[in-house]
């Protein structure tokens, strides 16, 4: 009985060691939230005081004072009550908010602002619009502006009216321009004291229609969108000015050539200037301009940047807060991001951060001015911290200390915080502490979501590119891993600027489509490039002109680490990259022709003088400038390095982005050179395949693994 009791209980311990793992499906990537971090939602500092706000699971607001006490603050039933009373929609979920005084939020439900009164418990309307209307900016006293269709109007306690009316096809006003480049996010900017609003006014009337086709009519439709391809025509942008009293718009005299770039739009603090970075067509040439928001009048230049490659500004001006003739500029002129305080006249006061490593974000100032706050990479390329930094000496103070990537809500004051960071080993943790590092509260901590899965290993490490720089790497490993076993691969690339893939961040940065497939048996594998990003201009800009050299060179670098490695089958490895990945993807098969069995290029860049003008020509120059350039990265020119290997091509039909000429220009090719190659087509989606298509997307890439690579 005692050997049967002994083998009984064994039994139930192994059974439940077997049902107690759940494995990471596809289904469940998404739809199970159990896979994911646990967050605290709405976190915000309040508006003067040391304490925060946040949504509970019920939908509550809650806060939490520097001391750690967390309190009721405003129930989710009592604001619907109020905002019914008030005549705007009740909401399921706290909204999004933001404080507006001691005692006020300010939110919106999708086509009116209100405003709840905490001391009261009473809502107000305060304005509202159509629900056909887009690109809403709201001011600080309630007042918005927005576009419908193409033309600007605002919004005064409900009642609209019409800043442009212009009815020629290819003028657009409020919108972005430059196609969102140059950390262009949107086309209205209002003035201080919502007096004026300046706007983007974009004529690309001049730029060449490119065919999308939509096939949800009785017979398909061509739908033109104005593309301007490398070295052709661009559109051009001015900024207007609309004075809400007069009803007057003025145009700011940015003058000659009309195909420039108006970057960094930003208001002075009196609203009598407006300041903008005019970059030029060759994005070599950058000078930040004052002029008058009244007249329009140019005032001057008060500085400019110069670069044999490119110089990218992406942020605006941020202005000490009282002071009028003070502010911080972002620039990489010294060969990573830095903050620079400058005076209006043009002079450079004193560079506040310097080193070698690169400011990701500029966050603001503390209520006094003396001190601002930003995030950095001085501690790790792949780690994200938080800082001060005092404006009138320069000196550094350190927010944020534990490894990870973080995101942080700062009071006011400067003296309390809310630390939220994540790392390879830490999936969420959430610390309200004070300025010195002091936790106060731990308020949520989720070592890992995972741990109820089978899940993979993975680990981080760097390789050496050819001339020094560290590469670094990411592997994925199998959760049964079996270091006698060869596994198959899937190399998963970017490889472009802008994009880091890999960060000391939960699963490494990576996808959870990564994670589930090494739990079918591969082994996954990602490297960030010379020519990606957060690791300074050299880093990022070595690739100018010459676009799929270098970063194909890092990426066989890390190829050829894996074949070295004793559980790689070096004759089942594959490769996946979308976008600037689908272009890597291509290139790495078609220059290294037999080390891939397989690969998917989703939306791949097939030559470049098919794409935009703004991304296409800050890195390969004009065609015309760079011929050579352009013929080398041309994958059609590369298309016999095909051999047997099989390639699939995804293109969403609707991609305005990289439009469908780049892929079928290769198939044609590819069709002459007698090569075959596999294509699939998502008739409704633009340049990325998004919601539950996505799953769609995801069913396909791990079959084709599966039959050309695994087997």
């Amino acid at each position: 009985m005692k050997r049967i009791a002994i083998w009984l209980f064994s039994f139930l311990l192994l059974a439940g060691s077997l049902t107690a793992q759940k494995e990471i499906t596809m289904e469940g990537i998404f739809t199970d939230p159990a896979l994911y971090p646990e967050s605290m939602y709405r976190m915000q500092a309040h508006f003067s005081d040391d304490y925060f706000t946040y949504a509970d699971d019920d939908g509550n607001l809650l806060k939490i004072d520097a001391k750690g006490k967390v309190s009721d603050l405003v129930k989710l039933s009592d604001l619907n009550t109020a905002v019914k009373d008030a005549e705007m929609d009740k909401f399921g979920f706290f909204p999004a908010y933001t404080w507006v005084g001691t005692n006020t939020i300010r939110f919106n439900d999708g086509n009116a602002l209100g405003e709840y009164d905490i001391s009261t418990g009473k809502a107000k309307k305060i304005n509202e619009w159509g629900a056909e209307v887009e690109n809403v900016e709201i001011c600080e006293n309630g007042y918005a502006a927005y576009t419908i269709g193409n033309n600007l109007y605002f919004s005064v306690d409900g009642v609209e009216k019409a800043i442009t009316d212009d009815t020629k096809d290819g003028i657009v006003n409020g919108q972005t321009v430059h196609r969102v480049e140059f950390g262009i996010e949107k086309g209205i900017f209002w003035g201080p004291n919502c007096e004026k609003i300046a706007f983007y006014r974009k004529d690309e009337s001049m730029v060449t229609n490119y065919p999308l086709v939509d096939i949800n009519t009785r017979v398909a439709e061509v739908k033109n969108t104005r593309y301007p391809m490398a070295g052709m025509t661009s559109h051009h942008v001015t900024l207007g000015v609309y004075d809400i009293a007069s009803g007057k718009t003025v145009f700011l005299k940015t003058g000659e050539p009309a195909e420039q770039f108006l970057t960094a739009v930003t208001w002075g603090p009196d609203g009598k200037n407006i300041y903008i970075g005019i970059l030029n067509r060759q994005q070599n040439h950058l000078k930040l301009n004052q002029y008058d928001a009244i007249t329009g009048d140019f005032v001057k230049t008060l500085f400019e940047e110069k670069n044999d490659r490119y110089v990218e500004p992406e942020n605006p001006l941020f202005f000490v807060p009282g002071k009028s003739d003070e502010f911080i500029w972002m620039s990489e002129r010294d060969g990573f991001m830095h903050l620079y305080l400058y005076n209006t006249d043009g002079t450079m006061i004193r560079q506040l951060t310097k080193g070698p490593w690169m400011v990701t974000s500029f966050e603001g100032f503390d209520a006094s001015g003396k001190n601002a706050w930003f995030y950095s990479t001085k501690k790790s390329p792949i780690e994200n911290h938080a800082y001060t930094v005092n404006i009138g000496n320069g000196k550094m103070s350190t927010l944020t200390e534990e490894t990870g990537t973080h995101d942080i809500t700062l009071s006011k004051s400067f003296k309390y915080l809310v630390d939220s960071y994540t790392s390879t080993k830490v999936a969420s943790v959430y610390q309200l502490k004070s300025a010195s590092g002091k936790i106060v509260k731990e308020m949520l901590r989720d070592e890992n979501p995972l741990k109820n899965f089978n899940a993979p290993t993975q680990e981080i490490f760097t390789l050496k590119a050819d001339d020094g720089s560290d590469l670094y790497c990411e592997i994925t490993k199998p959760y049964d891993f079996d270091p006698n076993k060869k596994y198959p691969v899937m190399v998963y690339v970017y490889g472009g600027p802008h994009a880091q893939m890999i960060t000391d961040s939960w699963t490494g940065g990576a996808g959870y489509f990564n994670y589930y497939m090494a739990n079918q048996g591969y082994i996954i594998f990602t490297l960030d490039n010379r020519g990606s990003a957060n690791r300074g201009f050299e880093f990022e800009s070595c690739i100018h002109r010459n676009l799929g050299v270098k970063e194909v060179a890092d990426q066989m670098v890390g190829v050829n680490w894996l074949k070295e490695q004793s559980y790689v089958d070096a004759d089942r490895m594959g490769i996946f990259g979308w976008s600037y990945g689908g272009f890597m993807t291509i290139s790495m098969m078609t220059k290294n022709p037999g080390v891939f069995k397989a690969a998917v290029a989703g939306g791949p860049v097939i030559d470049w003088k098919y794409y935009e003008v703004m991304y296409g020509e800050r890195y390969m120059d004009m065609p015309e400038e760079n011929p050579d350039g352009y013929e080398e990265a041309s994958l059609i020119n590369h298309v016999d390095g095909l051999e047997d290997s099989r390639l699939l091509i995804v293109q969403g039909y609707q991609d305005q982005t990289v439009v469908p000429q780049h892929c079928l220009s290769f198939i044609e090719a590819a069709i002459k050179a007698g090569k075959l190659v596999d294509f699939f087509m998502y008739p409704n989606h633009e340049h990325n395949v998004r919601g539950i298509d996505r799953m769609h997307l995801y069913r396909k890439v791990e079959q084709y693994f599966n039959d050309f690579v695994k087997n």
